[in-house]
């Protein structure tokens, strides 16, 4: 114990620590920081902790804020660094992941980023805690896109923990939707009232150019940098370089077909002889109250696993139990919202996932593919004149991307938002990889039942 309470064997373990730190970080100017870390332990000219006295008894009240400050860093640095804390908050992951599930994530399973806005209150992603819109961070300083080397990368199958691509514009009043959505169900809505008053129809941009100037001129917008984007949490299905596509409700993956998630599901149609479905019985597959969808006749709509699916089929009051199967059509909420892609939810591509220093050719016909990549995440001024693309400028007959991409998307199939709504997901946009889940709540259920102990550090698959 003397041992360790020696200055200079302290020094010396902090100093060793941090310049193995310096170097993962790879910045170097992080070692002006040794003639501080050798004054606080060595010479002590300076008061580094100026809200303590370095000599005789402090207060209580000091000791806890000296704590509470040792704490917040610590817990700050660890969460940049190594691991964070990060709830379920949807059922877009169910059944393997569960509302309520609260997951260990780790940031050097593929690296942890350096923060583009360093300045902001501790533990909170965008908004300050008790507001509605004040931004918890300054862009005083920002910093680019940086990631330290990790233990891996991403692959097929990991569930993946990444900001929010859409997440970049908000609108405060309805902050749980996609801005871009908005935009699109506004101008669509426009058209077809133009078209339903005989009105001569614009262009499909300048009907997305008139809805998001009224939903700026009715709503509050904000704007928030990648890092403080809400978190979401996918299954990667494709990776960069990958020929993707899905076909009635299968992934393929240069047209081979992948192997299913355990928990995958899909909404089936359950129709009975008239006889209600017992709610007992739900409860023991895991299937939720909120998930049962009444659609009268005898007849609900219920997503299920391939297991609860045949479960229900064996009930003697149960006539059928059919999945539903989206049909390709254009869905202009449906990636990549053009009509020269009528993709669904359960037919979708193919097409191949872009990665770096990978060239593929343009057409104003798959613009839209990559418009948004080439915009905003690669920090391109797009054009589009005459049928001719312009980037930056000079015309563009290709494009060479800067950054990997992915296509994510949840395994609870037709109850969620994911890549086939909102595009792929960048590389600076990915954020660590969740390895296990250290507490469950069920959501319908009330202390201490509530509790899921079966889920107990259970690995997330």
């Amino acid at each position: 114990m003397k041992f360790i309470k020696n200055d200079k064997i302290k020094f010396a373990i902090v100093a060793v620590i941090y310049l193995l730190w310096t170097i993962w970080v790879g910045n170097y100017w992080l070692l002006l920081g040794l003639p501080i870390i050798f004054d606080m332990y060595i010479t002590k000219k300076v008061n580094w902790t100026f809200w303590k006295k370095r000599e005789g008894k402090n207060s209580k009240a000091v000791e806890w804020l000296d704590a509470i400050i040792f704490a917040v860093i610590a817990v700050t640095l660890i969460n940049i660094y190594l691991f964070q804390n990060y709830k379920i908050p949807t059922g877009s992951m169910e059944k393997s992941l569960l509302i309520g599930d609260h997951l260990f994530v780790s940031k050097v399973s593929y690296g942890p980023r350096i923060p583009n806005t360093p300045i902001a209150f501790p533990f909170s992603q965008h908004t300050l805690p008790f507001t509605k819109s004040t931004p918890s961070f300054l862009e005083w300083i920002k910093w680019p896109y940086k990631r330290i080397a990790g233990l891996g990368e991403v692959k097929n199958g990991d569930p993946v923990v990444f900001n929010f691509p859409e997440g970049d514009t908000v609108i405060i009043e309805q902050s749980n939707s996609s801005y871009y959505a908005i935009v699109r169900q506004n101008a669509y809505y426009l058209m077809d009232k133009d078209r339903a008053d005989g009105v001569e129809l614009k262009s499909e941009a300048q009907y997305t150019n008139i809805a998001r100037n009224l939903i700026k001129k009715n709503y509050h917008v904000v704007s928030r940098p990648v890092d403080r984007t809400d978190n979401y949490i996918k299954r990667c299905v494709a990776i960069h370089g990958d020929k993707f596509q899905v076909k009635d409700g299968m992934v393929y993956i240069n047209d081979k077909m992948q192997d299913k998630p355990e928990n995958l599901q899909f909404i089936y149609f359950i129709t009975t002889n008239g006889t209600p479905l017992n709610s007992s019985s739900l409860s023991k597959m895991g299937i939720y109250k909120s998930d049962v969808m009444n659609i009268g006749g005898g007849r609900y709509q219920i997503p299920l696993t391939d297991a609860n699916a045949k479960k229900l089929k064996e009930l003697s009051y149960v006539v059928s139990v059919e999945r539903y199967i989206s049909q390709p059509e254009f869905n202009p909420d449906i990636f990549p919202h053009s009509a020269d892609y009528g993709w669904s939810l359960d037919n979708f591509g193919p097409f191949v996932i872009p990665e770096k220093d990978a060239t593929v050719e343009l057409n104003t016909t798959n613009l839209c593919l990559y418009k948004r990549l080439i915009e905003t995440y690669e920090n391109n001024k797009l054009e589009v004149k005459d049928s001719t693309i312009f980037i930056n400028g000079e015309v563009a007959k290709s494009y060479t991307f800067k950054m990997d991409y992915f296509f994510m998307m949840g395994d609870n199939r037709h109850m969620s938002l994911d890549s086939r709504y909102w595009g792929l997901v960048p590389m600076d946009h990915v954020v660590g990889k969740p390895l296990f889940i250290w507490l469950s709540l069920d959501k319908e259920k009330s202390f201490p039942s509530n509790i899921r102990w079966n889920r107990m550090f259970m690995s997330a698959k």
